[in-house]
Order: C-alpha cells, then sequence, then structure tokens
C-alpha cells in the first residue's frame, strides 16, 4: 500500500477550516455530559473496527497481536479517564481574593483553545492520534487531524473511524504527505498538538509562530540511564535491553545511552545480551516477528549510516549490527567506546541500538548530560534513596523512571511530556485536558 497522495486541495481546507471556526462556538458550548457522549461514540467507534486497527499495525510495523491490543488499550484508558472526571476537571475554579481587593469574587474557568490541528507520528501510528484526539474532545474543541503517511494501512482505518464518527466541520481528517501538511500549517489555527522529531517540531513551532498559535511538541531524545553502583544489575540490564528493542527501538522513550560504573560494565552487557537471545533470537536467528521492523527502507538506511560510521570511526560492537533488507530488521545492537565525533551520539537513534558508557565517578555522568540536549526521559537504577535523589538533583529531563524504563508514561495522574529539545507542553489526564483549554481568569466587582 503506497503512502496517499495529497488529494485534498488547498480550497477544500480552507472549506473545512472555515467550518470548523465557525462551528467551534457551538462545540465550545456543549455540557459535560454532551462531551462524554461525543467520547462514547469514538470508544464504540474503535471498538467496532478493532481487528482492522491489529491488521494495519501488523502491516505497516510487524506488530503483533499484543503490541496492537497494547495501542487500543492506551486510547481506551485515556477515553475512560477523562468520562470519569470531565465533570470535576470542567468545574471553575474558585479562587481567594487578596488582602488587598476586599468585596470581589475570582475564579477561573477552562475554555476550549477553538480549531486545534493534531499530527500524528508513525511509530505509534494509531493510539497518538486518538490519545490527543481524547483532550481536544474533552475540552470542547474542533479538529483538523492529519494520521501519519509513513504509516499507511494505519493513516486509512483512523480516517475511515473519524469520517464514521464526527462530521467534518468538528472533527475532519485529511490522509496525505509532506505537501498537505505544510498546508495545514498555512491555516490560522488555534493550537498545534504534533508527535515527532525536534528537527520537524522546529518547522511545526515556526509556522505557528506565524499566526500566535500555541503549540504541544512531543518530541524525543536521546534517553540516559544511570546505573548506581549498588543497583540490581540482573534487573536493569533485563529491562534495559527488552526496552530497549520495544518497537525494534522505534520509541521516544526507549533508553539509549547507558552509564554504568567500570567495574559493572562487562556483567550489565553480559546479561543484556543474554535477554536479546532469549527473546529476540530462535536456534541463533532472528525471529522477526518478535523484533519487529524498521517503518521503511529510509529509516533502515539511516540505522545502516549509524553502524557504518559508528565502525569505521573504530567503535566496538559487542554484539549485532547487521541490516536485513529483505525484511526491513536490524539485529539488537550494543556499541562499546564510541568516538565524540560517531554520528550515532548526535542523533536519536530511533532503532534498536544500546551504546554504553562506563564510568569511574557519577560526575562524570552529570558532565556529560549537562553537554546535551534535554531528553524526553532518564532512568536510574539503584537501591539508595540518596544516589537517585542526587541524580535528579543534577539532571534534567521530560520524565523519570526509578528502576525500570518508560513505566512513568503509564501513570495517567502524572503528565507527560518533554523540555526545551524534546517537547514543549503536557498531556495524560487532567494535564491534556488543561493543555488543551484556556485557563481563563474572571474577577466579579462589588
Amino acid at each position: 500500500m503506497n503512502a496517499p497522495v495529497n488529494a485534498v486541495s488547498k480550497a477544500d481546507l480552507e472549506r473545512i477550516f472555515e467550518l470548523q471556526t465557525q462551528q467551534q462556538w457551538t462545540v465550545r458550548k456543549r455540557s459535560t455530559q454532551q462531551r462524554i457522549e461525543q467520547l462514547q461514540k469514538l470508544r464504540a467507534a474503535i471498538e467496532a473496527h478493532e481487528a482492522e486497527v491489529k491488521a494495519a499495525l501488523y502491516a505497516d510495523l510487524r506488530k503483533g497481536d499484543g503490541g496492537g491490543q497494547g495501542e487500543l488499550d492506551a486510547c481506551y484508558t485515556d477515553i475512560d479517564d477523562a468520562i470519569a472526571n470531565l465533570a470535576e476537571w470542567m468545574a471553575p475554579v474558585e479562587v481567594e481574593p487578596s488582602a488587598g481587593s476586599p468585596g470581589v469574587r475570582a475564579r477561573m474557568v477552562y475554555e476550549a483553545r477553538g480549531v486545534v490541528l493534531l499530527f500524528g507520528p508513525w511509530n505509534f501510528p494509531f493510539n497518538l492520534v486518538f490519545q490527543p484526539l481524547v483532550p481536544i474532545i474533552a475540552a470542547g474543541n474542533c479538529a483538523l487531524v492529519k494520521p501519519n503517511e509513513m504509516a499507511p494501512h494505519v493513516s486509512a482505518v483512523i480516517a475511515k473511524i473519524i469520517r464514521e464518527t464526527f462530521d467534518e466541520n468538528e472533527i475532519a481528517v485529511f490522509e496525505g504527505g509532506v505537501e498537505l501538511a505544510n498546508d495545514l500549517l498555512d491555516l490560522p489555527v488555534d493550537h498545534i498538538f504534533f508527535t515527532g522529531s525536534p528537527a520537524v517540531g522546529r518547522v511545526v513551532m515556526t509556522a505557528a509562530a506565524k499566526h500566535l498559535a500555541s503549540v504541544t511538541l512531543e518530541l524525543g531524545g536521546k534517553n540516559p540511564v544511570v546505573i548506581g553502583a549498588d543497583a540490581n544489575l540482573q534487573d536493569a540490564a533485563g529491562k534495559v535491553a527488552f526496552l530497549r528493542n520495544m518497537n525494534s527501538g522505534q520509541v521516544c522513550l526507549c533508553p539509549e545511552n547507558i552509564y554504568v560504573p567500570e567495574a559493572m560494565a562487562e556483567e550489565f552487557i553480559a546479561v543484556a545480551q543474554a535477554t536479546f537471545q532469549a527473546m529476540f533470537y530462535q536456534d541463533g536467528e532472528l525471529n522477526i516477528e518478535a523484533a519487529g521492523k524498521i517503518i521503511d527502507r529510509r529509516n533502515l538506511d539511516r540505522i545502516r549510516g549509524y553502524l557504518d560510521d559508528a565502525k569505521a570511526k573504530g567503535a566496538h560492537v559487542v554484539c549485532g549490527g547487521e541490516v536485513i533488507e529483505e525484511t526491513l530488521s536490524v539485529h539488537p545492537t550494543i556499541f562499546t567506546n564510541l568516538p565524540d565525533d560517531a554520528r550515532i551520539l548526535g542523533e536519536e537513534t530511533f532503532g534498536p541500538i544500546l551504546s554504553i558508557f562506563p564510568y569511574k565517578e557519577v560526575q562524570e555522568v552529570y558532565d556529560a548530560l549537562h553537554r546535551q540536549p534535554k531528553p524526553l526521559a532518564l532512568y536510574v537504577f539503584s537501591e539508595s534513596d540518596d544516589f537517585v535523589e542526587e541524580v535528579l538533583d543534577n539532571t534534567t529531563s521530560g520524565g523519570v523512571t526509578v528502576n525500570s524504563c518508560i513505566m512513568h508514561v503509564a501513570e495517567h495522574r502524572l503528565p507527560f511530556g518533554g523540555v526545551n529539545n524534546s517537547g514543549i507542553g503536557r498531556y495524560h489526564g487532567v494535564h491534556g485536558f488543561r493543555e488543551l483549554s484556556h485557563e481563563r481568569a474572571i474577577l466579579y466587582t462589588a
């Protein structure tokens, strides 16, 4: 299935945008119950197309039934959470006036931003469209939705679900490539929600600036792992090896650069290799069903470029490093002795490659991290609360999981998002509702 061409004219986009610009004044006034009914309709539509969603995810990313169900469950969790809590989220917040303002009443209300432009990514192409769409709907907004063309089968299912569920004057979906994205960015929308790379995030933010639109940018980075000297090494290495290879490493939260005490590095690598063998190999051969696939040949070539560059510059390949053209597969790889000028150190890999950095003193880790852009996530493995707090005091990141990786994203009472290079804005749960709302201040005088 080829990626869709841009079959939508600028005139069509402008027509639908104008419809939503007018309709937003009706949508924003919807009651809690009316918004809940919209979310219930969305849940029912997704449930009705579960088999198609799973088939599409397998076709685009070779995600098995578990991976497909995981994307669906993430959507259901967000929808159910919004339905259960929307009345509380929408309630005005009374504010105690200051002593210098006698006889007044103050409060804050959450109102819709207006028309939101939503761009989905290709690595989790289903749930990372519908998870942001949940707070967009909950906050009373209209939406222009563009699924990612690099996952064409999923894009088609998303378009089908949205068109069957919503009127285009409230939520409209458009399939296409870069030309369509640029045309959408020309529209003077009120807010843009983008998930993708920092490079494209800059393009989105530049376009938003033309209309002074607000933005939510969910980006990425090279997520570091700091192993303490007292860590449970078997547990740490096993979790890191497994989660580095989730979705063939094509996850913005995957651990990537591993900082481990020198005395523990050899054992860490041995456990990681054993985990690779147990999970992703059968009779010495890579199990492509377990390993998944790189999204397309262009990205396969990009990852091969990192591998070839690092090897040419003297990095040591502990294991892996092979690329399988026919199945768009990359063997789980471990690098040590990476030179400072290796390309892989300057770009998010988005592939199943671990880079190991032994350290003598933890200050070496802090110095290295301070030279790098702020990551989306940081992971600390230690049995010592003092060590964990020291690492947190000397680093920054969008979020943190202690003694595991990625898991903080699953706690919906925590905000999810990056910082600077790894993103702007937060969502999940009430944080998404507030992100997609304008917090309006109101003062009633005597």
